[in-house]
């Protein structure tokens, strides 16, 4: 692959990043639409049903975030050699990174198949606690798929093939979507499995995604210049360790950030199943434009790594703010339009009006931490870009489980003016102030860091 590195101009670059995020954000789009049909299907099913696709779905995305982020060190590590032009060493990051897959899917079963002793301890309903249960060990059979999966998706992405997973997710998500409402309503032969259906189904098309990212690797022709397959290697452990040490804190952050919104979540069961169903579909709105920023994040990364590996700092600093100005805009747009259309917008994912009179309450405060959330997000990929990810941990950590989560927790059960009536909005202008928080905390540092890295 040719990087251009020509020209550091602002439009030149906001045209490449967009051209590298625009088809990761219509393969985000099309994954988020399998987790949005379930709730809508699990939602249509029954409340109960809801509670426990929202419980148990939080609880996997969570494990999923933890391993996959922790995968995430391909990108980076290949963006460099492929900014350095070093060709050789792409297929040995990519093998060590199916190796480090294999080996993450140990933990994440274990962490998949034994969800009831957290959701004890969260106090979640009985009722809701099996659903989620059973919801969870469907879906962990798919688990060795997806960490393969998103193992060959980072490369892709580095090696500025994103197509390729836009064209998989568009398979999958047609896929999922009819075989999710068989399972769970029954039909063609099967019998109803209610929220079930929809973990069974998810674990299945994963092993398809799979399927497709290895035929692209084998067949299409933007992979055969690396020889990916030629030698084959066993894992090494200075390759593992390198990328341990990169993935590790990245894996972490994605788990912070991820898992703050699973504790809500699983915090708020004791409100009630319509406060889980409510705080579900704000998720689910959050989960959906996050995909924007995330796309921005990843093309933001790959393009500060290659312009690292090639030791242009200056190009790498130049794409690093121009990702996060055009993250802002975007967010400040998609803020606007979402609180112009939320009535009908709720209405779509639940017809319990006590659900849909939750979730408007949460509407205003996810209009301005998606703003923020934005900005962050787009700031801490382009750190990746740079490998600087131990400090970025420790930030998310502390606004969110610091601030968000346990500030959360105060505001929603005991604020004086909260009284006896618990609320979910608490959690959330917790998370507002959080993001803006990590948001100020990101943006310093990417600073620092880019002013550095143009000294050395």
């Amino acid at each position: 692959m040719s990087t251009p590195y020509s020209t550091n101009s602002s439009a030149s670059i906001t045209r490449q990043l967009l051209q590298q995020a625009w088809p990761n954000l219509v393969a985000q789009l099309l994954s988020m639409g399998m987790m949005i049909a379930d709730t809508i299907i699990a939602g249509r099913y029954g409340t109960a049903d809801l509670a426990g696709v929202a419980i148990g779905s939080s609880f996997y995305v969570s494990v999923i975030m933890l391993l996959t982020g922790t995968l995430q060190a391909v990108a980076p590590t290949v963006a460099h050699h492929v900014g350095a032009r070093r060709e050789d060493a792409v297929a040995a990051a990519l093998q060590q990174g199916f190796w480090l897959a294999c080996c993450l899917t140990v933990p994440g079963l274990l962490l998949m198949n034994n969800s009831e002793p957290l959701l004890r301890l969260a106090s979640v309903p009985v009722d809701a606690a099996q659903r989620a249960g059973s919801y969870l060990s469907a879906a962990a059979m798919g688990l060795p798929a997806v960490l393969m999966y998103r193992t060959f998706a980072g490369f892709s992405n580095a090696v500025g093939q994103p197509r390729a997973l836009m064209v998989i997710s568009a398979i999958v998500t047609s896929a999922h979507v009819p075989l999710a409402w068989v399972l769970t309503n029954g039909a063609l032969g099967f019998e109803a499995m209610g929220g079930t259906g929809c973990g069974l189904s998810t674990a299945i098309v994963n092993w398809l995604a799979l399927l497709c990212g290895l035929v692209y690797l084998l067949t299409h022709a933007g992979y055969k210049r690396y020889q990916l397959f030629a030698q084959l290697q066993w894992p090494r452990w200075p390759a593992q360790r390198d990328l341990l040490r990169l993935g590790l804190p990245i894996g972490m952050s994605t788990f912070i950030d991820v898992s703050s919104f699973t504790l809500i979540a699983i915090l708020a069961a004791r409100m009630g199943e319509a406060t889980v169903a409510g705080h579900r579909v704000i998720s689910n709105m959050t989960a959906l434009i996050y995909m924007l920023p995330l796309s921005l994040g990843i093309a933001t990364m790959v393009h500060v790594g290659q312009a690292m590996g090639a030791q242009d700092a200056q190009r790498a600093h130049s794409v690093a703010r121009a990702g996060m100005r055009l993250t802002l805009a975007c967010s400040l747009v998609i803020g606007l339009l979402l609180w112009l259309v939320r009535t009908p917008l709720i209405g779509v994912y639940s017809t319990d009006p006590t659900v849909r009179s939750v979730a408007l309450a949460l509407v205003i405060y996810l209009c301005v931490y998606q703003c923020f959330d934005g900005l962050q997000t787009v700031a801490s990929y382009a750190l990746r870009g740079y490998k600087v990810t131990l400090v970025p941990m420790v930030l998310h950590t502390v606004c969110f489980w610091g601030v968000g989560l346990m500030g959360g927790y105060w505001l929603s059960f005991h604020a004086p003016w909260r009284g006896a009536e618990p609320s979910v909005v608490g959690f959330w202008q917790a998370c507002v102030a959080a993001t803006l928080l990590a948001s100020v905390l990101f943006v310093s540092l990417i600073r620092r860091v880019a002013k550095a890295a143009r000294a050395a």
